[in-house]
């Protein structure tokens, strides 16, 4: 099984146009954590963004950004700018086009929203994606991104039958585009999943792992499969993807216990099995650690998606 493909069918990515930015002159807004997946691109204009750490990143006209809101950032005109509060904006005006600055100098216009997941695997998946992606409109490499955003344009200016509904697939497919970005794939720099598969020796051990899920799989017999000694594949594995192979095993054997678990269509014993565990209570037991209730009492949480 591709991990790629399993990534984005465990993800069940759904996109929401929530938002815009419409500013002139000298201008910022701040945003909060919240554990959320954001998008936007510059449809007019140019800003920065920042970030408490890290060089402010200058986003300018055609430039797509994806951001998880594991810390609060800012979209500005100016960093020495004190930011306005988007919440306490959209709370006051209960329009979701933030306004911002005063006069008619240097107008910026974003569009943007969010992507929203099944629970179930949210924390996980989202926790495997890098904090930022930055496609700039200038990159040729990225044809195939800029061509959706402007199909998604078209729809916009355009619309017509169904243009919502084309207008979100879009940019959920952008989001498979944006992951299968080489750029992003090589950034040494965003440990996940992403940048394991393109890594020789990552590559080898995720492929085995998500192929024969229920093997008994060792560090050793792992390094082994990768041609390397069992100390240089740990490190190397732990540098590139976050954490250790072996707990990465176990992640993804419970974000494929908890999407068989919301299907209904398999019993315990036989998610037991399918996914490496010997008995029922073997894996009730892992699985109770891991998520803090027990698969039966998951089988009873209702069904939702991410900041639904």
């Amino acid at each position: 099984m591709d991990p790629f493909l399993e990534l984005i069918s465990l993800l069940r990515p759904r996109a929401m146009l929530t938002a815009g930015i419409h500013a002139t002159g000298k201008w910022g807004v701040s945003f909060p954590q919240r554990e959320d997946v954001l998008f936007c691109w510059i449809e007019l204009g140019e800003c920065q963004l920042v970030r408490a750490q890290g060089e402010p990143l200058h986003l300018r006209q055609g430039d797509f950004v994806l951001i998880r809101t594991t810390a609060s950032f800012t979209l500005t005109s100016d960093p020495s700018i004190e930011p306005e509060d988007s919440t306490r904006i959209v709370a006051e005006t209960s329009d979701p086009v933030l306004r911002l600055g005063e006069g008619a100098r240097d107008p910026v216009i974003l569009r943007g929203g969010r992507f929203v997941f099944d629970t179930s695997n949210e924390q996980l998946l989202t926790g495997l994606l890098p904090p930022i992606i930055h496609v700039r409109g200038d990159d040729s490499s990225s044809w195939r991104i800029h061509t959706l955003l402007k199909l998604n344009q078209t729809e916009a200016a355009q619309p017509g039958h169904g243009s919502e509904f084309v207008a979100i697939r879009l940019l959920e497919v952008i989001l498979v585009e944006l992951l299968r970005q080489r750029s992003i794939r090589e950034d040494t720099q965003q440990a996940g999943l992403i940048a394991g598969l393109a890594d020789p020796i990552t590559a080898r051990a995720l492929l085995a792992m998500h192929e024969k899920v229920a093997h008994d799989w060792t560090v050793a017999s792992l390094a082994r499969l990768c041609g390397v000694s069992r100390s240089t594949f740990a490190a190397h594995f732990r540098d590139v993807i976050g954490i250790g192979p072996i707990e990465y095993l176990l992640r993804w054997r419970m974000a494929l216990a908890k999407d068989e678990l919301r299907r209904g269509k398999r019993s315990i014993g036989e998610i037991a099995l399918a996914i490496g565990f010997q008995s029922s209570s073997a894996f009730s037991t892992a699985f109770t650690k891991a998520e803090g209730v027990s698969p039966r009492a998951f089988m009873q949480i209702p069904v939702t998606s991410s900041n639904d």
